[in-house]
């Protein structure tokens, strides 16, 4: 099992960014807690150099299996839904300058919240349709590096545009291209989901990353989840990619880093 954990690069009010801060302690940190990857929250390409970025991964050992994009709704207020089409341009534009990031680390690209909400005034089909075209289009800019998509679904509390699993692959079949595919969170799943392992089974091969987190959004073990049934599952189907945790830093970063890979590596 590869397992990685997310690290922000970038000053960011996401509680569930594990690490924040400077980015070269953080990944001795995180190398020397034993993980095989970073998941990086990138906000914006741009501010982040990847030369710098691949020559500390490599001094670290650490490779870079996602890349996080929910920060460009969290502190610029893009996404592919909003009613304003200038909005909904620099989201889709944000998303595909992210693909030269993408390809040079084998990186997953997440679509997290920069897909939006339905605000008020806007038809909730419309919205769809809005995400629908901005996830061909960025689909299409990324499929030729031969980079992958990956939706997740979020609870309700956070989002009204795809809560589960199902509603997920109902969009992955409008979008209708293969570099698309989910990202399952456990902690969204034990909200949303009426069987979490029901819910990997049926996703399959769709499933391009996942996210552990227990019950309470704290480190796997700190809440109910069985996380053993659940893992048991999704390698069962073939999955073959990272086990990355986002979860709060509670009581702390390192106190939470290193349980989470005590326990994931018990199972």
């Amino acid at each position: 099992m590869n397992l990685s954990i997310v690290l922000s690069t970038q000053p960011a009010q996401f509680q569930a960014a594990t690490f924040k801060g400077d980015l070269e302690t953080n990944l001795r940190r995180i190398a020397a807690l034993g993980y095989d990857g970073v998941e990086l929250a990138i906000r914006d390409p741009k501010l982040v150099s990847l030369d710098e970025l691949e020559r500390l991964t490599r001094a670290c050992g650490l490779s870079i299996p996602a890349i996080g994009t929910g920060q460009a709704w969290g502190e610029e207020g893009l996404s592919f839904t909003d009613p304003d089409p200038g909005v909904r341009r620099a989201a889709i534009e944000r998303i595909k300058s992210h693909v030269p990031c993408a390809a040079r680390f084998g990186a997953v690209i997440i679509i997290g919240l920069i897909r939006g909400i339905v605000k008020p005034g806007v038809d909730p089909v419309q919205a769809m349709d809005w995400l629908v075209e901005a996830l061909r289009e960025c689909s299409a800019a990324a499929r030729p590096h031969g980079i992958r998509l990956a939706l997740e679904p979020i609870n309700r509390y956070e989002t009204t545009l795809i809560n589960n699993a199902a509603q997920g692959l109902e969009l992955i079949e409008r979008v209708g291209t293969d570099n698309f595919g989910l990202l399952l969170d456990t902690f969204h799943m034990n909200i949303e989901e009426p069987s979490i392992e029901a819910s990997i089974r049926q996703c399959g091969a769709r499933i391009f990353h996942f996210h552990v987190a227990d019950s309470n959004r704290w480190y796997p073990g700190a809440g109910h989840l069985d996380f053993k049934s659940i893992l048991n599952v999704l390698f069962a189907i073939g999955y073959h990619g990272y086990v990355s945790g986002e979860f709060l830093p509670k009581p702390d970063a390192d106190t939470s880093a290193r349980q989470a890979i005590a326990n994931l590596r018990q199972i």
